[in-house]
């Protein structure tokens, strides 16, 4: 029984193939043309075993079943234009011409190997859409213009107007509507028989006029109308072991910047017909594996006197499309490329010039598509106004000149806009946010009057030379104003900084400089090893020395308080008022604090007989962080202080007399270890003695809730009246 995927591969697999058979002739045609005109034959032969390799290896090794290959428009561009700047003539022009494209062919797939096999297809995968986008559509614009050269016409800027003359727009134009029209039919319809039936109709259209105005073949191809078999024998191999004696290795040594932009085409090739693929079946890929299937094909190509090839995403998807999705489909349409090796390049006396044309006018209108029309729906201005740049600047110099000016438009255009980024995440001040510290009533009421004087930004993201400044611009602000509004202290968190440039840190260099000349204290916490490195280089030592770098925020914040403290107490000393107006406004909160403490010691009183004291003594641990005995026990911390850290060592709470210790409350923190700053003791409720206590006191069970939520509401509140 035959599997029902074989009949749609072997439809699907002949008809891409006959596609791809007159593209790639038309191609070949295009590439070895001008002086490589005598041996255009070979030419092709080369261009068709490497899409027969290409497409045969890629269907058998890589990861998308229904693959279907063949070489890009991009690398004809530049292929093409390794043969028109080849310094030699004749046949030696020929095998050093051949003998590069295999060499770059070969160069090419080892690269592609070397990214798949190290797994570096992450790396390389990011290209930014307005280069690709503008890569796309210049190579679109010059593959149209080198069809119209094709078929002779002089697509010069000065002689645009000829162009519309008779008899020269004769030459072109019925190669132009073809192509043209080809792709609008193929956008509509997408249906894989309308190239070949094209083609066909196309050729017999074009001898039948022949035909009708009494031109012979011969006298057609020596117009330049049809093209000439220029091979004795058939069209592979073209090159053997003793043409490698007559190759100028001095001309080729010429053409290494081109072969290094043929390999960087190549890879701009591969990646985007891969994503193009992803994106249009809906199915993701394992680079790695597609970039060694194509790095294997370009090596086999090459090595067996073929060029480098890669997927075909029209192609290939049309695989899926038509449910032809085995490797079968692949390997069908590899077998009609080889078949026409096979059968010698007679059949080329009866192509048209303006069909290769037409071909190659196909190819561009697609890309052009692809990289203008489309991108204008989606793009904003600036990014389209890159696609722009880079095709006026393709055709008007050329294809490493445009992609060169592109990635230097994009990174300006990137980096003004990353500039326009805010690296300020949060800011806010100790009045608003305090450490775990547990204060007394009247250090808190100290910090809410004068909290608002030291300002704490979080910073984020990547800190380079665009988007400094305008943070320090913002820092500098609160250093030059005047009176109760000017900041005391400024803090800086970096803990979700990812990185920086030199710049940044000789800004922030500058910054803390004129800070410290300003009696400004700054404080710097979670700084990345690199950049306290880069401070510690370009301060002098003793400013360096003067810095506050704190590990984390909570000891940043505990440090900026302190400083707060120490502000207003040396305000203090010399004006009484100021004492006096911290005692009305803590008055009640003193009050309440006091009835609080009244109420926590007559309750521990009447419990006394049923908590257990525990003494601890200073760094004593009261809880491991993977101890989960103690965790339903009840603890009342009787006098002290003891702290709960989360697993990096960070403070998230204090506690002090009269509060109860649940580490549970701080579940969100993962991990929690509580340990003592200080001799302290704990009175401690087991969950039996707590049941006993509710079945025969109830009474006093409900003081006890009672204050324990009051002790809770406190906590999440935030307010000052309880100490």
């Amino acid at each position: 029984m035959i599997p029902a995927k074989t009949i749609p591969a072997l439809s699907v697999g002949f008809t891409s193939g006959l596609g791809l058979l007159v593209a790639q002739i038309a191609f070949g045609s295009f590439i070895f043309s001008g002086p490589l005109a005598p041996y255009s034959s070979q030419g092709i032969g080369l261009v068709l075993f490497g899409n027969f390799a290409a497409c045969l290896v890629i269907a058998l090794l890589g990861g998308y079943r229904g693959a279907v290959s063949g070489l890009s428009p991009a690398l004809v561009i530049v292929m093409a234009t390794i043969g028109f700047t080849m310094e030699a003539e004749g046949e030696i022009l020929f095998v050093t011409t051949s003998a590069t494209l295999m060499i770059g062919a070969v160069t090419a797939g080892i690269f592609c190997l070397a990214v798949g096999q190290f797994r570096l297809s992450n790396l390389v995968r990011f290209i930014p859409y307005p280069v690709s986008g503008g890569f796309v559509a210049g190579i679109g614009g010059a593959v149209c213009l080198a069809a119209m050269s094709q078929m002779g016409a002089d697509p010069e800027w000065r002689t645009i107007p000829l162009l519309f003359e008779s008899p020269t727009i004769w030459k072109w134009s019925p190669g132009a509507v073809y192509g043209v029209s080809l792709y609008l039919a193929m956008k509509r319809w997408n249906n894989p028989l309308i190239l070949p039936v094209s083609v066909v109709l196309f050729v017999g259209a074009y001898h039948l006029a022949l035909t009708s105005l009494d031109i012979p073949g011969g006298e057609a191809r020596a117009a330049g109308l049809l093209l000439t078999s220029t091979s004795d024998g058939g069209m592979w191999p073209a090159l053997g072991p003793a043409d490698l004696a007559r190759v100028d290795w001095t001309a080729m040594a010429a053409q290494v910047p081109a072969i290094v932009t043929l390999i960087l085409v190549a890879l701009i090739c591969i990646i985007m017909n891969i994503a193009g693929l992803e994106m249009a079946a809906n199915q993701e890929l394992d680079w790695d594996r597609e970039f060694k299937a194509t790095g294997l094909a370009s090596v086999v190509a090459g090595l067996g006197g073929g060029t480098a090839a890669s997927l075909i995403v029209p192609a290939s998807l049309r695989s899926k499309l038509f449910g032809a999705t085995t490797r079968l489909t692949g390997i069908v349409a590899a077998c009609v490329i080889g078949g026409a090796l096979l059968l010698g390049d007679g059949i080329l006396d009866l192509v048209p010039v303006s069909l290769v044309g037409g071909i190659l006018f196909f190819a561009g209108s697609g890309m052009l598509d692809q990289g203008l029309l489309n991108a204008r729906k989606r793009l904003p201005r600036m990014e389209y106004g890159i696609i722009l740049l880079i095709f006026f600047v393709i055709l008007a110099f050329g294809l490493f000149e445009g992609v060169g000016i592109g990635m230097v438009a994009t990174l300006v255009f990137f980096a003004v806009r990353l500039s326009r980024t805010d690296v300020i995440e949060s800011a806010f001040t100790v009045r608003e946010r305090r450490s775990s510290r547990n204060r007394p009533v009247p250090e808190r009421a100290i910090l809410t009057e004068r909290g608002d004087r030291v300002l704490a930004y979080r910073i984020h993201g990547y800190i380079f030379f665009g988007s400094v400044s305008p943070l320090v611009d913002r820092l500098r602000q609160h250093m030059d104003k005047d009176g109760d509004s000017r900041a005391e202290g400024l803090l800086l968190d970096f803990s979700a900084v990812s990185g920086f440039d030199f710049s940044a840190v000789n800004v922030i260099c500058r910054f803390l400089q004129s800070a410290n000349k300003a009696g400004v204290q700054v404080v710097l916490c979670a700084l990345p090893a690199q950049m306290r490195d880069g401070l510690a280089s370009n301060l002098p030592p003793e400013e360096f020395a003067q810095l506050r770098i704190e590990q984390d925020v909570e000891s940043a914040l505990e440090f900026c308080e302190e400083a707060v403290m120490v502000a207003w107490r040396k305000e203090a000393s010399v004006a009484d008022e100021k004492r006096t107006s911290l005692l009305d406004r803590v008055s009640d909160d003193l009050e309440r604090h006091l009835e609080r403490q009244i109420h926590f010691e007559e309750l521990m009183d009447r419990l006394k007989d049923l908590f257990s004291p525990r003494h601890h003594s200073v760094d004593r641990i009261l809880r491991e962080p993977e101890a989960e005995q103690d965790d339903e026990n009840l603890q009342i911390l009787i006098s002290g202080h003891v702290s709960a850290y989360d697993p990096a060592g960070v403070r998230i709470h204090q506690y002090g007399p009269g509060d109860a210790i649940w580490p549970t409350d701080l579940e969100n923190y993962g991990t929690v270890s509580v340990v003592a700053d200080e001799s302290c003791q704990t009175m401690v409720l087991t969950p039996i003695d707590l049941n006993w206590l509710e079945r025969n006191h109830g009474q006093l069970a409900l003081r006890l809730y009672r204050y324990l939520l009051a002790v809770r509401l406190r906590d999440e509140s935030g307010t000052t009246g309880d100490g």
